[in-house]
């Protein structure tokens, strides 16, 4: 069993911050590529960030200059660091794994429940 569990999410004002935090635990060999993404009420969900496991980043156009993803191996943890808050940023923000499952070593890839960010005066 793997379970990715999110924490981070609330309420802040448009210009605020908020650092998203996203552990991996059960039974895992390793990490491979870590992301977040998120899902605004009536659209799509959308990749906001991602990060392989040697470190190389990749942004969404709008994120890019604002947010900071990042990981700790040792942790299976990879956060989200939002910076300059915008009220276009309010959604639920979910965590995404692709895990290597030991023994087999197949690879598999998790969601975590999602954490809602609003930003709003």
């Amino acid at each position: 069993q793997v379970q990715l569990v999110e924490s981070g999410g609330g309420l802040v004002q448009p210009g605020g911050s908020l650092r998203l935090s996203c552990a991996v635990s059960g039974s895992i060999f390793s990490t491979n590529d870590m992301g977040w993404y998120r899902q605004a009420p009536g659209k799509q969900r959308e990749l906001v960030a991602a990060i392989t496991s040697s470190g190389s980043t990749n942004y969404e156009d709008s994120a890019k200059g604002r947010f900071t993803i990042s990981r700790d191996n040792a942790k299976n943890t990879v956060y989200l660091q939002m910076n300059s808050l915008k009220p276009e940023d309010t959604a639920v923000y979910y965590c995404n794994a692709d895990v290597v499952k030991p023994m087999t070593l197949t690879r598999f890839r998790y969601w975590g429940q999602g954490t809602q960010v609003t930003v709003s005066s």
